[in-house]
């Protein structure tokens, strides 16, 4: 029997049911109230065959032949030049590229690799290793033009081609000679003659008009009762048999004998319009057809393809994929494991628009539509149940549709109302609809059947509320609600009793738990949470999977997020819409396709489901997964695929380098070592992967094998102003998720440049010598003009020194000074008058002695600073005191450290830090060896500390001892071979640290 024969009729005659029951069903709305029509329905699945076109990047929509090379590259010949396609991409080839004509009639690759084209305008060309000939850079070519379209192309097995054409001619060319064998009988011409070879290696012509058969020197007639119908329907197999269609099927010239294999309908016959082909594996012919394409067996079982298209050609690939050219683009029919079907209004259902699924317990799917209408499915032999729902305007578009098994009915909702089909396996009409007892709008945005109870939870526009029986009280009162006892305000989005009974639910604010009585409020502890949740599933080890608006999928488990899964994890978007789990493994919907997790959660890898990526993109409303079929709701009908573990699994794509230009200069691609010359050294590679499955391709390359791999998208790769040296350009694919397959390898050398030669070396390094010589001079010159710039540096640190004796030597301790001795002398206490003069005198002598030194022993300035501390000690009494530590490994004679260093410090700390305190203070001095090549010294006190005096100091005043004495120490370090270090802060609280490091000499 043949398979949709008569399907233009029977699709009238649906159509015209269909009409005829909903002029019906409007009618009985005008004149009854709240009636529902069931409608039963015959509906059968389609095979999508993914259509490729001119926008798809086809050369033209008229194709004649599709041919796959050995690499697995799909040739297609249009009337505007070639295509060749390697499942993602297009690349046209015409007249620029080296074709003899727009319009390629045929195509063959011969055991060369080398692939022919045969053209409309009788030239032939040939691609070989990257590049076109034809008969103006061939002059094998030029001899092999006839001015007749080549019909039939054969290698022998003596390595010579024969040709037939359309006219009374058949060429040979044997690699030396070409001869030309014309019929001279009017009546045996080798009209569209097609050539064979058989096991014996002898020769026939099949013509139009004649058999005829080559004796080593020329034709002669031959009876026979091998009669193709034309040289489309005579097929060359490898074995050296003849297939041939001729007018009651398809038969075998094997050895001599005429074996009958398929007997193939006169109707078929009558209507051939192109090439055959026979599936040796299936043991099935498939016939290029003016009204489609048919698959016929043995047994005589049909089934159509392309229905009223016109088909040129039929032909599989290597992974048993159908091929089919026709007049408005190629079609693809994928192997048996691949496979989409389709099951849409022309199919039998109510509408095209399939917005929700489920399936019931008796392998039945439930189909919510954007018509006010419920499909149900019986998936065993296809048959429709259509359900109109009463109020079209409320239940216009199913958006959910629920099965609950253990009471056996199917729960739906549109946006404004739900209801409930009871006994479902008895009866479709009996349907209860949700009310509110005062009948106020409500929009319903999702909604959750507990399956261990008889409650039932809804996500609405004002928030989650829930019932408490849906059995027996399939009603609600929203003015009876109490919040966060039975109604949680806030927009909502999405609702889920989870194995236990716990109700979770989605809201602008984000995820949140009914448990027991008690709201858990889980977006407070996790900022993931509060994005808007689409979906929420439940595996078996009780993790929630958590479908987000732009986050991808979040996993949930013991209040903690377990893991993140999103686009760099393998999703094609971070948009989920839906979760489906089966068998431990997840589905997910997103705006940009389906996913597939597997392994979870010990190695979760993600596959992307493209497989019919333009049926199966961004137009999915939902999903169902049962134990062998994937089911998807889409806008364009319901999507059927036959899923298992090997259909996820691809094989490692395998990458060739299609062309490459050097300078302009198109390349050869079966060499695999080039010698370039030095130049502009533009080379340009163009690449490409073969896979029919998926056009998600990564590529990597590299041109160095110790080099870093680089992943790019592209697959033109352009490399300019490449330096001399040896190259091995790298390159491989992978699919998504997959391994990287076999790397394609092209080495190229390019040679050096004069300069890089010998000699010129030898005269570069004199030339390096004497800049050196001359740059070592500038350098002591440089040196020497460093030195002195140093001794003008010590001039200035004298400089500094004498400005500084002045700045310790302050008004200030002058001033005070001479007071104490007045007071001294007007009490009549002429002895510490005395005493403090003497004082004075004597460190005003010091500071004589050692103001014209840059540095002095540590003996010195420890001499000097008692002198100073008495003085202080004289005139303040017992509210100052001080201490000095030295280390006993120090030798005070012979180590020397800039003089009058501590002083400004010491005087610093008893003015600023000591006096302004009531109760006085003490400072202690410590010195020491640090690190064995530095005296480290260091002025603590115990005042109010450094940064709280600069706080209450008023004024601008500021210690000059102290600011010359720093910029000594700059200036002193800049001159020594290393530099001084000082420090000065705060304690804690208060007092101050002065830590001063110096370098030993």
């Amino acid at each position: 029997m043949i398979i949709n024969c008569a399907k233009a009729d029977h699709k009238k005659a649906v159509k015209a049911s269909i009409l005829i029951f909903r002029t019906g069903i409007l009618l009985a709305i005008l004149f009854l109230i709240s009636l529902s029509l069931t409608i039963q329905k015959v509906s059968a699945q389609t095979t999508y065959l993914p259509h490729y076109t001119s926008k798809n990047g086809l050369a033209s929509n008229n194709c004649y032949y599709i041919l796959q090379d050995k690499k697995g590259f799909i040739w297609i010949a249009t009337d505007n030049g070639l295509s060749r396609f390697d499942g993602t991409n297009f690349q046209n080839f015409a007249i620029e590229d080296g074709l003899p004509d727009t319009q390629i009639l045929q195509m063959k690759e011969d055991e060369y690799g080398r692939i022919w084209f045969f053209a409309l305008n009788g030239q032939l060309s040939y691609l070989q290793d990257g590049k076109f000939y034809n008969r103006d850079n061939s002059q094998l070519l030029k001899k092999l033009s006839f001015n007749t379209v080549i019909v039939s192309f054969l290698m022998d097995k003596q390595g010579r081609i024969w040709l037939g054409t359309n006219s009374n001619l058949i060429a040979c060319w044997d690699g030396k000679t070409i001869r030309k064998y014309i019929s001279p009988n009017p009546n045996d011409k080798f009209i569209n003659a097609f050539i064979h070879e058989d096991e014996q290696g002898n020769i026939y012509a099949y013509s139009d008009l004649s058999v005829q058969k080559f004796d080593g020197k020329t034709f002669s007639i031959l009876k026979s009762n091998v009669q193709p119908l034309s040289y489309m329907t005579a097929v060359n197999t490898p074995n050296k048999s003849l297939l041939y269609l001729d007018k009651n099927g398809l038969k075998e010239f094997k050895q001599g004998k005429i074996n009958d294999m398929i007997a193939i309908p006169q109707n078929l016959i009558k209507n051939m319009s192109g090439y055959f082909y026979y599936d040796k594996t299936a043991k099935e012919v498939w016939i290029a057809n003016a009204n489609g394409s048919f698959a016929l067996d043995k047994n005589g079982k049909t089934v159509q393809y392309l229905q009223d298209i016109s088909v040129n050609q039929v032909m599989k690939d290597s992974n048993h994929n159908m091929w089919f050219a026709t007049n408005i683009g190629i079609y693809m029919l994928p192997n048996i494991n691949n496979r989409l079907s389709i099951i849409d209004a022309e199919s039998g259902l109510s509408s095209n628009v399939i917005k929700s699924i489920t399936k019931d317990g008796k392998n039945r799917l439930w189909l919510g539509t954007d018509d006010a209408v419920i499909d149900v499915l019986t998936i065993d032999n296809y048959q429709v149940n259509e359900i109109g729902l009463d109020d079209f305007k409320k239940y216009k578009t199913i958006k959910q549709i629920s099965y609950d098994p253990k009471n056996q009915a199917i729960y739906f909702s549109s946006d404004f109302g739900m209801g409930v089909f009871k006994h479902i396996y008895y009866t479709t009409s009996e349907v209860n609809y949700l009310k509110e007892a005062n009948n106020s709008m409500f929009v319903i945005k999702h909604f959750s059947v507990d399956e261990h109870s008889n409650h039932l939870a809804l996500a609405l526009s004002s928030g989650v509320v829930f019932l408490s029986d849906r059995l027996n009280n399939f009603e609600f009162n929203s003015l009876k609600y109490k919040e966060k006892e039975d109604f949680f305000k806030d927009r909502s989005y999405h609702v889920f009793y989870d194995s236990s009974g716990n109700l979770w639910f989605s809201n602008i604010n984000g995820l949140s738990q009914f448990s027991k009585g008690r709201l858990i409020k889980h977006f407070e502890k996790h900022p993931l949470l509060t994005r808007r949740i689409n979906d929420i599933q439940q595996l078996q080890d009780g993790t929630l999977i958590l479908a987000t608006d732009g986050y991808g999928l979040i996993f949930y488990k013991n209040n903690q997020i377990a893991r993140q899964i999103t686009q760099k994890d393998g999703l094609t978007t971070n948009i989920c819409t839906k979760i489906f789990v089966k068998n431990n493994e997840i589905w997910v919907l997103t705006n940009k396709g389906v996913n597939k997790i597997a392994d979870y959660p010990v190695k979760p890898s993600v596959a992307n489901f493209d497989y019919g990526k333009d049926l199966l993109s961004d137009d999915i409303n939902n999903l169902f997964i049962d134990d062998s079929t994937a089911y998807f709701a889409t806008n364009k009908g319901l999507i059927l695929f036959k899923y298992n573990n090997k259909n996820i699994s691809r094989n490692l794509p395998k990458v060739y380098v299609t062309s490459i230009i050097k300078d302009n200069e198109r390349l050869p691609v079966n060499q695999s070592n080039f010698t370039f010359e030095t130049g502009n050294n533009t080379i340009l590679f163009t690449f490409s992967a073969v896979d029919f499955t998926t056009s998600d391709i990564t590529y990597r390359y590299r041109l160095n094998e110790n080099s870093a791999w680089v992943e790019t998208r592209t697959r033109r790769l352009d490399f300019s102003s490449l330096q001399s040296g040896d190259y091995i350009f790298e390159v491989s694919a992978k699919s998504q998720n997959g391994n990287w397959g076999p790397s394609a390898k092209i080495s190229f050398t390019i040679k050096k440049h004069f300069w890089q030669s010998l000699w010129f070396l030898s005269i570069l390094i004199l030339l390096v010598a004497y800049i050196f010589y001359k740059v070592a001079v500038y350098i002591t010159r440089k040196q020497k003009d460093k030195e002195q710039e140093q001794l003008l540096l010590k001039n200035k640190v004298l400089m500094l020194e004498q400005q500084a004796l002045q700045a310790m030597m302050n008004p200030h301790f002058v001033f005070n000074v001479m007071n104490s001795i007045q007071h001294y002398i007007n009490t009549q206490n002429t002895a510490s008058a005395n005493r403090v003069l003497t004082g004075f005198a004597r460190l005003i002598r010091k500071n004589l002695e050692i103001c014209t030194k840059s540095y002095i022993t540590l003996e010195e300035e420890l001499e000097y600073l008692n002198l100073y501390l008495k003085l202080e000690k004289n005139r303040f009494g017992d509210k100052l005191k001080y201490v000095i530590h030295i280390d006993e490994n120090i030798d005070k004679e012979e180590t020397l450290i800039p003089s009058m260093l501590l002083q400004p410090y010491v005087e610093n700390a008893i003015w600023h830090g000591i006096m302004p305190k009531e109760t006085g203070g003490e400072i202690q001095i410590n010195i020491k060896i640090q690190q064995e090549d530095y005296l480290n010294i260091e002025i603590i006190d115990d005042g109010i500390g450094i940064e709280n005096s600069l706080k209450e100091k008023k004024g601008t005043h500021n210690s000059k001892g102290m600011q010359l004495t720093k910029e000594r120490l700059n200036l002193l370090g800049q001159i020594g071979a290393k530099p001084i270090h000082l420090d000065v802060k705060q304690k804690t609280i208060n007092g101050t640290i002065v830590s001063i490091s110096i370098p030993l000499k």
